[in-house]
């Protein structure tokens, strides 16, 4: 069991590697725009990826980079398989990582109740 995990977080790991560099040198979509691919879960038997990113971008732009990254997922998938020695390849699940921006809020909330003290 100990085995298949790492053997599947190694996997995470360098389709997390490998779309990182795809993104930023081989994606031309300008709805793509600068994006932090900030983790990857792959399921056990290899067929689906959910891919999580984060951007800087306002909501209204993450919608555009959701499209692209969908748009785009097909190519992406078809160059993870000349980079990867896989047997299968898996579908590609483009996931908006809402941890970063909760973080600066909290931040900001705790930054305000220590603020309000004095």
């Amino acid at each position: 069991m100990s085995k298949d995990f790492s053997r599947s977080q190694r996997v995470a790991d360098q389709i997390q590697r490998e779309l990182a560099d795809l993104i930023k040198a081989e994606v031309k979509d300008p709805r793509i725009g600068m994006i932090t691919i900030t983790a990857v879960e792959v399921t056990r038997d290899y067929a689906h990826a959910k891919i999580f990113y984060t951007t800087l971008s306002s909501k209204e732009d993450n919608i555009l980079i959701e499209e692209g990254l969908k748009h785009a997922s097909g190519f992406l998938r078809s160059q993870l398989s000349s980079r990867m020695k896989l047997r299968v390849i898996p579908q590609l699940h483009f996931i908006y990582d809402e941890s970063i921006e909760r973080g600066l809020y909290l931040s900001r909330l705790i930054d305000e109740a220590i603020g309000n003290k004095d």
